[in-house]
Protein backbone atom coordinates (compact mmCIF):
# COMPACT_ATOMS: atom_id res chain seq x y z
CA UNK A 1 0.00 0.00 0.00
CA UNK A 2 1.37 3.40 -0.95
CA UNK A 3 0.18 6.88 -0.19
CA UNK A 4 1.43 10.07 -1.79
CA UNK A 5 1.38 13.32 0.06
CA UNK A 6 2.12 16.47 -1.87
CA UNK A 7 4.22 18.92 0.06
CA UNK A 8 4.13 21.45 -2.76
CA UNK A 9 6.16 22.48 -5.76
CA UNK A 10 9.39 24.47 -5.98
CA UNK A 11 8.12 27.88 -4.81
CA UNK A 12 5.14 29.14 -2.87
CA UNK A 13 3.37 32.47 -3.52
CA UNK A 14 4.98 33.88 -0.36
CA UNK A 15 8.46 33.15 -1.77
CA UNK A 16 9.30 30.35 0.66
CA UNK A 17 10.80 27.22 -0.75
CA UNK A 18 8.36 24.29 -0.74
CA UNK A 19 9.43 20.85 0.30
CA UNK A 20 9.46 17.99 -2.21
CA UNK A 21 6.57 15.50 -2.34
CA UNK A 22 6.65 12.80 0.34
CA UNK A 23 5.53 9.23 -0.25
CA UNK A 24 4.48 6.96 2.60
CA UNK A 25 4.95 3.30 1.75
CA UNK A 26 5.58 -0.07 3.34
CA UNK A 27 9.20 -0.67 4.25
CA UNK A 28 11.15 -3.01 1.98
CA UNK A 29 14.24 -5.09 2.66
CA UNK A 30 16.43 -2.63 0.76
CA UNK A 31 15.35 0.12 3.20
CA UNK A 32 16.76 -1.54 6.32
CA UNK A 33 20.19 0.12 6.27
CA UNK A 34 18.82 3.57 5.50
CA UNK A 35 16.20 3.32 8.26
CA UNK A 36 18.82 2.15 10.74
CA UNK A 37 21.21 5.00 9.89
CA UNK A 38 18.45 7.60 10.12
CA UNK A 39 17.56 6.20 13.55
CA UNK A 40 21.22 6.47 14.57
CA UNK A 41 21.06 10.20 13.79
CA UNK A 42 17.81 10.65 15.72
CA UNK A 43 18.21 8.40 18.77
CA UNK A 44 21.56 9.50 20.18
CA UNK A 45 22.78 8.77 23.71
CA UNK A 46 22.85 12.44 24.70
CA UNK A 47 19.35 13.27 23.38
CA UNK A 48 17.37 10.13 24.21
CA UNK A 49 19.46 7.69 26.28
CA UNK A 50 16.66 5.16 26.78
CA UNK A 51 15.97 4.91 23.05
CA UNK A 52 19.67 4.87 22.18
CA UNK A 53 20.17 1.76 24.30
CA UNK A 54 17.76 -0.28 22.20
CA UNK A 55 18.26 1.22 18.73
CA UNK A 56 20.50 -1.16 16.81
CA UNK A 57 20.46 -3.01 13.47
CA UNK A 58 18.82 -6.05 15.07
CA UNK A 59 15.91 -3.92 16.27
CA UNK A 60 15.13 -2.75 12.74
CA UNK A 61 15.62 -6.20 11.21
CA UNK A 62 13.50 -7.81 13.92
CA UNK A 63 10.55 -5.52 13.24
CA UNK A 64 10.90 -6.05 9.52
CA UNK A 65 11.04 -9.85 9.82
CA UNK A 66 8.28 -10.24 12.40
CA UNK A 67 5.90 -7.34 11.65
CA UNK A 68 6.66 -5.99 8.18
CA UNK A 69 2.97 -5.17 7.71
CA UNK A 70 3.43 -2.45 10.34
CA UNK A 71 6.73 -0.98 9.10
CA UNK A 72 6.50 2.16 6.98
CA UNK A 73 8.86 4.73 5.52
CA UNK A 74 8.43 8.30 4.34
CA UNK A 75 10.40 8.95 1.19
CA UNK A 76 11.32 11.90 -1.02
CA UNK A 77 13.64 12.14 -4.00
CA UNK A 78 16.45 12.47 -1.42
CA UNK A 79 15.67 9.04 0.03
CA UNK A 80 14.06 7.94 3.27
CA UNK A 81 13.22 10.87 5.55
CA UNK A 82 11.17 9.09 8.21
CA UNK A 83 9.88 5.76 9.45
CA UNK A 84 7.29 4.12 11.69
CA UNK A 85 7.82 0.65 13.14
CA UNK A 86 5.17 -1.08 15.19
CA UNK A 87 3.39 -4.27 16.02
CA UNK A 88 0.06 -5.69 17.09
CA UNK A 89 -0.61 -7.81 20.14
CA UNK A 90 -3.40 -10.35 20.61
CA UNK A 91 -3.89 -11.83 24.06
CA UNK A 92 -5.26 -15.33 24.64
CA UNK A 93 -8.90 -15.38 25.70
CA UNK A 94 -9.35 -11.73 24.78
CA UNK A 95 -11.30 -10.32 21.87
CA UNK A 96 -9.20 -7.16 21.96
CA UNK A 97 -6.27 -6.58 19.66
CA UNK A 98 -3.73 -3.92 20.62
CA UNK A 99 -1.36 -1.94 18.43
CA UNK A 100 1.94 -0.53 19.63
CA UNK A 101 3.80 2.14 17.68
CA UNK A 102 7.31 1.49 18.94
CA UNK A 103 9.49 3.70 16.73
CA UNK A 104 8.60 6.93 14.94
CA UNK A 105 11.36 9.07 13.51
CA UNK A 106 11.62 11.91 11.01
CA UNK A 107 14.74 13.60 9.67
CA UNK A 108 15.48 16.74 11.70
CA UNK A 109 15.09 19.21 8.82
CA UNK A 110 11.57 17.90 8.12
CA UNK A 111 10.25 18.02 11.68
CA UNK A 112 7.60 20.68 10.97
CA UNK A 113 6.51 19.39 7.59
CA UNK A 114 3.80 16.98 8.89
CA UNK A 115 5.75 13.86 7.86
CA UNK A 116 5.41 12.40 11.38
CA UNK A 117 1.64 13.00 11.32
CA UNK A 118 1.36 11.27 7.96
CA UNK A 119 3.40 8.29 9.10
CA UNK A 120 1.34 8.05 12.27
CA UNK A 121 -1.99 8.28 10.43
CA UNK A 122 -0.87 5.62 7.95
CA UNK A 123 0.14 3.31 10.81
CA UNK A 124 -3.13 3.99 12.66
CA UNK A 125 -5.29 3.30 9.60
CA UNK A 126 -3.43 0.06 8.92
CA UNK A 127 -3.84 -1.32 12.44
CA UNK A 128 -7.49 -0.27 12.52
CA UNK A 129 -8.08 -2.24 9.32
CA UNK A 130 -6.44 -5.21 11.08
CA UNK A 131 -8.92 -4.94 13.96
CA UNK A 132 -6.85 -3.17 16.62
CA UNK A 133 -9.05 -1.52 19.23
CA UNK A 134 -6.38 0.30 21.24
CA UNK A 135 -3.19 1.96 20.02
CA UNK A 136 -0.48 2.84 22.49
CA UNK A 137 2.90 4.55 22.42
CA UNK A 138 5.48 5.33 25.06
CA UNK A 139 7.83 8.24 25.58
CA UNK A 140 10.14 9.62 28.22
CA UNK A 141 8.19 11.81 30.65
CA UNK A 142 10.36 14.86 29.88
CA UNK A 143 10.21 14.52 26.09
CA UNK A 144 7.83 17.44 25.71
CA UNK A 145 8.02 17.41 21.90
CA UNK A 146 6.90 13.78 21.68
CA UNK A 147 4.22 14.23 24.34
CA UNK A 148 2.79 17.28 22.55
CA UNK A 149 2.84 15.39 19.25
CA UNK A 150 0.98 12.38 20.62
CA UNK A 151 -1.52 14.57 22.44
CA UNK A 152 -2.18 16.33 19.13
CA UNK A 153 -2.73 12.91 17.55
CA UNK A 154 -5.48 12.20 20.09
CA UNK A 155 -3.70 10.24 22.81
CA UNK A 156 -4.74 10.67 26.41
CA UNK A 157 -4.48 8.95 29.79
CA UNK A 158 -0.71 9.39 30.19
CA UNK A 159 0.91 7.18 32.79
CA UNK A 160 4.40 7.69 34.09
CA UNK A 161 6.85 4.87 33.72
CA UNK A 162 10.25 5.26 35.29
CA UNK A 163 13.43 3.99 33.66
CA UNK A 164 16.62 4.00 35.67
CA UNK A 165 20.10 3.83 34.22
CA UNK A 166 23.62 3.49 35.53
CA UNK A 167 26.51 4.56 33.32
CA UNK A 168 29.16 1.88 33.80
CA UNK A 169 31.71 3.65 31.62
CA UNK A 170 32.71 5.96 34.47
CA UNK A 171 33.01 3.03 36.87
CA UNK A 172 35.40 1.20 34.53
CA UNK A 173 37.79 4.15 34.48
CA UNK A 174 38.17 4.21 38.28
CA UNK A 175 40.19 1.47 39.99
CA UNK A 176 38.21 -0.38 42.59
CA UNK A 177 39.67 0.58 45.92
CA UNK A 178 37.07 -1.33 47.91
CA UNK A 179 38.45 -4.73 46.91
CA UNK A 180 41.40 -5.92 48.98
CA UNK A 181 44.16 -7.85 47.23
CA UNK A 182 43.19 -11.01 49.09
CA UNK A 183 39.65 -10.84 47.68
CA UNK A 184 40.72 -10.45 44.07
CA UNK A 185 40.00 -13.44 41.87
CA UNK A 186 42.88 -15.87 41.66
CA UNK A 187 43.58 -18.02 38.68
CA UNK A 188 42.41 -21.58 39.06
CA UNK A 189 45.17 -24.20 39.25
CA UNK A 190 45.60 -26.25 36.10
CA UNK A 191 43.37 -29.28 35.87
CA UNK A 192 45.09 -32.60 36.40
CA UNK A 193 43.87 -35.96 35.35
CA UNK A 194 43.40 -38.61 38.04
CA UNK A 195 46.11 -41.29 38.18
CA UNK A 196 45.09 -44.67 37.06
Amino acid sequence: MKENFQEGTSAAPNGKKKRPPVTIRQMEIDDLAEVFHLGEELFTADRVPNLYRTWDPYEVVSFYLSDSDYCFVAETDDGIVGFALGTTISKPRSAWKYAHLVWLGVRNDLRRSHVAERLFEHFKETVMEEGARILFVDSEADNETALAFFKKMGFGNPREHIYLSLNLTERRKKPRSDVSPSKKRRAAPPATSPSS
